[in-house]
């Protein structure tokens, strides 16, 4: 009996229609398998008949208050230029921005307006510690703020008028930001989805997918339900606070098993296998990661003073020519040297700063307070020689006449 093809896997539409049983226009448990955290979804309708919970000139009263996390951004289309501007905000500044191409932006509206939080009962599915807040923008036509990435998931709620919405769902899609611009925005951006949204409709986005709204025909707003993201760096070090709170002051890393330096300076595996015993979360990092880590803190650990850069940076050239006459390299009082073995040469750390080092010359500087580098260093040897007397760490001395 000739056996069937296993079915494939459809992708999920990007488009449905939603209903006032079901806004999201399916289950909940379907929306988180198929669209959280994976895939954009543009839901049609998903509240019939929708009448924005506050009037934009409400949101401009709550954006002239103290309290309140506002920005009013204007785009000069002629000259490609963006105008930013945080509150509070005066009537003064209203009077000023014309009837397109500027958008508001209030944040946190939630917390100042009941009927504004009420629009987070349809999202009760997900924990509410996961929720953020709800931001309002509203916009003349060609308001916006260009296309960028938010880092975290995002419902947008059309409230008023229509807004033209371009994601683009390109895995490859650059993310490189604008260096000209104040806000984030993409240097690049080729959509590959367009739409118009109407009053009721809501456009999901996952984190890091680039997209662009822009106001059309008429006066717009667009309601934000976004969600609550740290990053590994907030999440770390809000971590190691927590854990440095709680951690007595006699805990401390200890050696009693020390054998003496085969090399002055080097960060070996025995000292590694020492952190890994004395910090809580330490066992989680890869070698490479914890090494690094520990050359910059360590040498810069109970360090009162730095050394300072010489006040004339010195080129290749002209320490090349010092050297060949017989200088030699004084190491700066105030710099702390360590240094670590790598898969190919080693890395140089001083005052927490790292660079890359041939071997030898790493253990040399670590050893020698004073160093006769010769007259022809190699090309890394130089370059790192350099890094070191423009850092203050090394000054050059002449040599001594007979």
């Amino acid at each position: 009996m000739k056996k069937t093809p296993a079915s494939r896997k459809t992708t999920p539409p990007i488009e449905v229609h939603g209903s006032a049983r079901q806004p999201l226009g399916m289950p909940p448990a379907q929306f988180l398998r198929d669209y959280w955290q994976k895939r954009p979804l543009l839901i049609r309708n998903a509240f019939p008949g929708f009448v924005p919970p506050i009037q934009p000139e409400d949101l401009a009263g709550l954006a002239c208050e103290e309290g309140a996390l506002s920005r009013l951004i204007r785009h000069d289309e002629a000259r490609e230029r963006w105008q930013v501007q945080t509150g509070p905000l005066s009537e003064a500044d209203f009077a000023k921005t014309g009837d397109a191409n500027w958008t508001l932006l209030v944040q946190d509206v939630d917390k100042w307006d009941a009927d504004v939080a009420a629009l987070l009962e349809p999202f009760a599915f997900l924990p509410s510690w996961r929720l953020d807040d709800i931001m309002i923008s509203y916009a003349e036509p060609g308001g916006g703020v260009g296309a960028h990435v938010d880092q975290y998931d995002v419902f947008l709620i059309q409230g008023l008028g229509q807004r033209h919405w371009a994601i683009s769902t390109d895995p490859a899609a650059p993310k490189d930001f604008r260096p000209d611009v104040e806000l984030k925005q993409l240097a690049e951006f080729t959509p590959t989805h367009e739409w118009l949204l109407d009053p009721g409709d809501i456009l999901y986005l996952p984190p890091d997918v680039p997209h662009d709204g822009v106001a059309f025909g008429g006066p717009c707003m667009t309601i934000s339900v976004g969600m609550r993201a740290p990053s590994q760096a907030e999440l770390t070090g809000d971590l190691a606070d927590y854990l440095a709170e709680r951690l007595h002051d006699e805990q401390r890393y200890a050696d009693p098993d020390l054998a003496p330096a085969k090399a002055a300076g080097e960060i070996d595996a025995a000292a590694l296998g020492r952190l890994r015993r004395a910090l809580p979360f330490a066992a989680a990092l890869d070698e490479d990661t914890l090494r690094d880590w520990f050359g910059r803190f360590i040498t810069r650990y109970r360090v009162a003073q730095t050394p300072a850069p010489p006040a004339r940076a010195v080129g290749e050239a002209a320490l090349r020519k010092q050297l060949a006459d017989g200088a030699r390299l004084l190491r700066h009082p105030w710099s702390r040297l360590a240094w670590s073995r790598g898969k190919s040469g080693a890395t140089l750390y001083a005052n927490g700063q790292a660079w890359p080092a041939p071997l030898a010359l790493a253990k040399q500087l670590c050893a020698q307070r004073e160093l006769a580098p010769g007259a022809a260093p190699s090309a890394a040897a130089m370059e790192l020689l350099l890094a070191l007397v423009n850092d203050g760490h090394l000054v050059p001395r002449k040599a001594r006449r007979r």
